[in-house]
């Protein structure tokens, strides 16, 4: 049975405007060339259900926020289990995910579970599977038009490796994020090359120039 592969006790950086851990999920149903999270990805994890609440426990008054992340956090059968745990004790929960699995982040939401959701929006439709590994994208895309059918909160966010995706991808993106509905902040995240990733790519031969974009969203840069 899949479990947590690591705990991070602390970040500022990972959930907006809150103090909070976070929960690596083992296992993943995508394989992107760029990830870098292979072990994450690839384990089954070692640290169980119990051993997890007993780090709820003790963070406590001490955080007010706790992220799933992964891996893909919704495939792992502990995942609705552990967002009650996190609800229980009066943390808000953010939850990143590619949004493969509506069904799951569904029933977390009609529970009152999810607070903030990172949708990772991986690539356009026509290259979906050369970058994710997956025939995915449909699964992505219903995910995608569910959250905006019930305006909940949440951001999207693409890896951006300039062999992979171009300025005119990314544009192509906005705009159908935009035509969807779609209000909030796109934010690109520059690929960081660990030496170690699922596609074996080092950095860039191409250029990327994110004021080449198009874009009716405000754009939003990390590590760029």
């Amino acid at each position: 049975m899949q479990r947590v592969f690591s705990i991070t006790p602390f970040t500022t950086l990972d959930y907006p405007d809150k103090v909070a851990a976070v929960i690596w999920f083992a296992g993943c149903n995508m394989r992107c060339g760029y990830c870098y999270n292979i072990e994450v990805v690839k384990s089954n994890g070692t640290i169980s259900f119990s051993e997890v609440c007993d780090f709820l426990d003790r963070r406590v008054g001490k955080l007010n926020g706790i992220v799933f992340s992964g891996g893909e956090c919704t495939a792992n059968p502990l995942f609705l289990r552990l967002a009650r745990e996190v609800k229980a004790r009066g943390f808000s929960l953010k939850v990143d995910t590619n949004g493969s699995y509506c069904d799951v982040l569904k029933e977390a939401i009609d529970e009152g579970l999810i607070d903030y959701i990172a949708l990772d929006f991986k690539a356009p439709k026509e290259k979906f599977i050369g970058i994710t590994g997956s025939n995915l994208y449909e699964k992505f895309a219903a995910t995608l038009r569910y959250l905006l059918e019930i305006n909940f909160k949440f951001e999207v966010r693409t890896t951006v490796h300039a062999d992979l995706l171009s300025e005119k991808d990314i544009s192509e993106m906005s705009e159908l994020l935009y035509e969807l509905g779609y209000r909030g902040d796109y934010f690109l995240q520059k690929f960081f090359n660990t030496g170690e990733n699922f596609g074996g790519l080092g950095d860039p031969k191409n250029s990327f120039d994110p004021d080449k974009i198009t874009s009716k969203l405000p754009i939003r840069l990390r590590n760029f």
